[in-house]
């Protein structure tokens, strides 16, 4: 899994795109996590197909066009959101009943 960019610093109010790509077959879910110094990880959501969570809109929202790649805007920077950011992958765990 590649994050980019790996560091940046940007004004109060603006936003900022956080990218996510890898190339592991079958992982169709990008999951992203914020850190804020000494306090446990928070998870912010997903994105899978054209959908997920968080939705458009809010605070932090997410993209992915290709299976492979997705980003995550976080919108209206205050200085709470000065933390490491984190994406990972997973494969879709969509559960479907099977009758024999």
């Amino acid at each position: 899994v590649h994050q980019t960019p790996a560091d940046m610093y940007k004004k109060p109010g603006e936003e900022v795109q956080l990218n996510c790509s890898h190339d592991i077959q079958d992982y169709e879910r990008i999951l992203w996590y914020k850190q804020l110094k000494n306090e446990k990880i928070q998870f912010l959501g997903y994105i899978y197909g054209g959908s997920g969570y968080p939705e458009p809109g809010q605070k932090y929202s997410a993209v992915k066009t290709v299976v492979e790649s997705g980003a995550l805007t976080v919108k209206d920077l205050q200085p709470e959101d000065s933390a490491v950011y984190f994406c990972a992958v997973s494969k879709h765990s969509d559960a479907r009943a099977v009758s024999s």
